[in-house]
Order: C-alpha cells, then structure tokens, then sequence
C-alpha cells in the first residue's frame, strides 16, 4: 500500500515539475513578445512626431503662399475686386 502511494506521489510530482516548466516557458516567450512589441511601440511613437512635425511644415501659411505664388501663379486681387461677405446669422430655434 505504502509503494503504491509512493508512485501515486511520484507522478503528481512529475506532473507538477512539468506543468512548471511548461508554464516558465510560455511565462518566458510571453515576456520575448512584450518586448518586441515594447519596441515597435517606441519606433512608432517616433514615427508619428516625425509625421506631426512634418505635417507642421507643410502646412505653413508661408509655405502655401509661395506656393500659391510661384507655381500657380496666383495673386492678390486689387482692392477695389475684394468683396467681404457677412457671415449668416444665427437664428434662434424654439
């Protein structure tokens, strides 16, 4: 009775290391992934300023101008063509 409890014993004790170093493992290459993703979180936070900061650039309204000048060739009209239109207003709602 005593040698058969033994190996009782011996296989859950078996089963527990195993489980053990089962779940290290996958605790181990959760961890690996973590990382790379930690790093691919870092490339693209630098990325998105770089596309902010560029964003910034070409939208300038200096940038825009000289564009509008040179490659458009446009102008500003003569102050006798500007016209202002008034905004409409709100009415109020009931």
């Amino acid at each position: 009775m005593t040698a058969r409890l033994v190996f009782i014993l011996m296989g859950a004790l078996i089963a527990c290391a195993l489980g053990l170093v089962a779940s290290q493992h996958k605790a181990r290459k959760l961890y690996v992934e973590l990382q790379k993703e930690q790093v691919a979180t870092k490339h693209l936070d630098v990325e998105w300023g770089q596309l902010q900061l560029e964003q910034g650039t070409w939208g300038t309204h200096g940038r825009i101008e000289r564009i509008a000048t040179r490659e458009l060739n446009m102008r500003l009209p003569a102050a006798n063509r500007v016209e202002v239109v008034p905004a409409p207003r709100a009415e109020a709602r009931p």
